[in-house]
């Protein structure tokens, strides 16, 4: 059964390496578990869709959820799917710096990434479009 989660959390520290890390290890770690997906980072905040079987996903976010470079973990939405949204990318990455403000607008009441204010089901209608509109990268 395949699952889709989306969650929200904080980054404990925000310099680039530390975010190119998280990053490259879940494109490292995510084929084997047969997890794809696409993270968004902007302003310190991460918003994540992952995608796979239920145990692999569940484990996952149990891990992030422990990961020390990791706070205030919220989960924002979880269900069953048919099919994967983002299957073709072991993880992708938004560069919010290229997204222009007008998307964001659609989504939130201010130009900036901030999934803690809206509903989970608001975060995902973000990522599908930034999906769309080609604003993300590293499909790996």
């Amino acid at each position: 059964m395949l699952v889709r989660l989306l969650y929200a959390s904080r980054a404990v520290d925000t310099d680039t390496a530390s975010i190119n890390a998280i990053l490259s290890q879940s494109r490292s770690h995510n084929p084997a578990c047969g997890i794809t997906g696409i993270l968004c980072y902007g302003n310190g905040v991460f918003l994540q869709a992952i995608e796979g079987g239920r145990v692999a996903v569940n484990a996952l976010y149990g891990h992030i959820q422990r990961d020390p470079r990791h706070k205030d973990v919220e989960l924002l939405h979880y269900e069953e799917v048919n099919e994967r949204r983002f299957g073709g990318w072991t993880m992708g990455q938004v560069q919010l710096s290229k997204v222009h403000a007008s998307t964001l607008l659609r989504y939130s009441a201010r130009a900036e990434l901030d999934p803690y204010s809206v509903s989970g089901k608001v975060s995902l209608a973000l990522l599908e479009e930034l999906m769309a509109t080609a604003a993300i990268v590293g499909r790996n």
